[in-house]
């Protein structure tokens, strides 16, 4: 570590898809350390379902000077690669992260989920900004229990650093509720302009998938989640 934050100059994850007819497929994400950035490099042209104006996330923060979505356009070489699998089909995803490996036999959907969730927090959409430390500790396939555990975690520690720059907290978790609705207004929309896409499910599930997890943190924050996980601190009572 240096300064507080880790020497590395980037951040790398490294997918890798089997399948079962012998053929594989890698994904190779840089990210920057320190901004968790996604390290890319600018095409020519882009695709028609790109651009900021198709199916504009109805939250969207970002202005007119932006003529593409900034996921779409790092997803391209995503979708073009997954637009004739289906959802379904087994595969073997080996994750390399920097500081472990992760192996699972998986539907391709849950796989590319995975995957294509780093690419939409990285990528400059400002909604999905706030979920850049579950970026940099990436836990693959994670549970919906896992996942609800995490966003609660990760919040609480945000409300932290709030307060110790003098902004007031938001202990009870009042707003977190908000973050994780505007969540899944983005991934909505993404679904809706994949669709302009003519391909099989592969991608679209996979961002599907995203979203029953985003609402899963919302029903938990209504249901009182956090209460309901106060026996595992019983040596902090």
């Amino acid at each position: 570590m240096k300064d507080g934050r880790f020497s590395s100059e980037k951040v790398i994850y490294n997918y890798k898809f089997k399948f079962k007819n012998g053929v594989e497929k890698e994904f190779n994400i840089e990210l920057e350390s320190n901004s968790l950035n996604l390290m890319k490099t600018d095409k020519e042209s882009y695709p028609d379902w790109t651009k900021l104006s198709c199916f504009k996330c109805p939250n969207c923060t970002l202005n007119d000077k932006y003529e593409f979505c900034p996921v779409a356009v790092n997803m391209v070489d995503v979708v073009d690669y997954f637009s004739n699998f289906a959802s379904y089909e087994p595969v073997e995803v080996i994750v390399s992260a920097p500081e472990r490996k992760y192996i699972k036999q998986v539907d391709l959907q849950h796989g590319v989920s995975s995957l294509i969730g780093i690419y939409m927090v990285t990528s400059g959409c400002p909604i999905l900004e706030k979920l850049k430390p579950m970026v940099r500790f990436h836990l693959p396939f994670a549970t919906i229990q896992e996942t609800e555990y995490r966003a609660i975690s990760m919040y609480l520690l945000a409300q932290y650093f709030l307060y110790q720059r003098g902004i007031e907290p938001d202990w009870d978790l009042k707003k977190l509720a908000e973050t994780y609705e505007n969540i899944r207004l983005v991934n909505e929309s993404f679904c809706k302009r994949l669709r302009t896409v003519e391909s099989r499910d592969a991608s679209l599930n996979a961002i599907v998938v995203l979203d029953v997890f985003a609402d899963s943190v919302n029903f938990s924050i209504d249901g009182r989640m956090a209460d309901d996980l106060d026996y595992l601190f019983k040596g902090y009572f």
